[in-house]
């Protein structure tokens, strides 16, 4: 199925993609992630003359009498965090009523996410997961790792199957071996029963974010258009629908759903964004940065 509109050549989807994310990685967007997201600690760069203001108990005593100046010391954040994505792979992120597909979308946001937090400094890595996990990259730093992120979110044989939470979570405990902060991406459609619970499971290992990427069809239905036909993404069968005839109670049961899922990212302390593919993401990320950021003030 991914075969059908990924046809798109490597080298110059790259480039699209190194272009969007260099444009959406300001100094605004990394400054709320820095803010947000701590280094481990200070790591001492150099000296510099006082000035009147300074922090006396900064002097250096020592390199003071050396030099006869007044010297201060002077530190940088050490940044040195592990930020680990659980990319929905699945064939339901192959779906899309906009002029992008949710796997498209989820594309565009990843490597962006990804290149903001290498310009930060820190090291990013991923799984794409649907069944089990399709391809994988344990956290770095480094451009090239962009690169291998890119490409491995742009081939079309990492697409398809169903996601399962489960499968996923023992995964990345047996993957990664220091905490970090994890990021799970998924339209959040069709989990079982029991994902709340290895959500949960998840959230007291890792630093835990989640967005969720949703068509506007996942939300509503549309009006006036006659006959549709669907398919059901686990069974592969169709049928065909008036979407008049369901629309009230499809809405209905869409909106309790994602009110469901909201409040047991809120019960759990979870940071969570709904993300809509007919919008831009970028606005809705720096948000869900300063929520975070007020909530952790608090």
């Amino acid at each position: 199925m991914a075969k059908k509109f990924f046809k798109v050549e490597l080298i110059p989807a790259l480039r699209r993609l190194q272009i969007l994310s260099k444009e959406l990685s300001t100094s605004t967007t990394i400054g709320a992630y820095k803010s947000v997201f701590k280094g481990k600690g200070l790591e001492f760069s150099g000296y510099r003359p006082y000035t009147l203001g300074d922090d006396a108990s900064l002097i250096d005593w020592k390199a003071t009498a050396r030099t006869d100046n007044l010297l201060i010391k002077e530190y940088v954040e050490e940044r040195n965090l592990n930020v680990f994505f659980i990319v929905d792979s699945s064939s339901k992120m192959l779906f899309g009523s906009t002029n992008k597909l949710k796997a498209e979308y989820n594309i565009e946001l990843t490597c962006s996410l990804a290149h903001a937090i290498l310009e930060a400094g820190d090291n990013v890595g991923l799984v794409l997961f649907s069944d089990t996990a399709k391809q994988k990259l344990l956290p770095t730093r480094g451009f090239n790792q962009y690169y291998k992120i890119s490409k491995l979110l742009l081939d079309p044989e990492n697409y398809g199957g169903n996601f399962d939470l489960e499968n996923a979570t023992k995964f990345v405990f047996n993957y990664l071996k220091t905490a970090g902060i994890i990021v799970i991406i998924s339209d959040f459609l069709n989990w079982n029963d029991k994902w709340k619970d290895f959500i949960k499971l998840l959230s007291k290992k890792f630093d835990l974010m989640c967005i969720m990427i949703r068509d506007p069809r996942d939300k509503t239905m549309p009006n006036d258009v006659g006959e549709v036909v669907i398919s059901d993404p686990k069974t592969g069968k169709t049928m065909i629908i008036e979407p008049e005839l369901i629309k009230e109670s499809y809405e209905k049961v869409m909106k309790e759903q994602e009110d469901n899922i909201k409040k047991i990212f809120l019960e759990s302390n979870i940071d969570f964004v709904d993300i809509s593919t007919d919008k831009p993401f970028i606005n809705e990320i720096i948000n869900l940065f300063i929520r975070r950021s007020s909530r952790r003030w608090q």
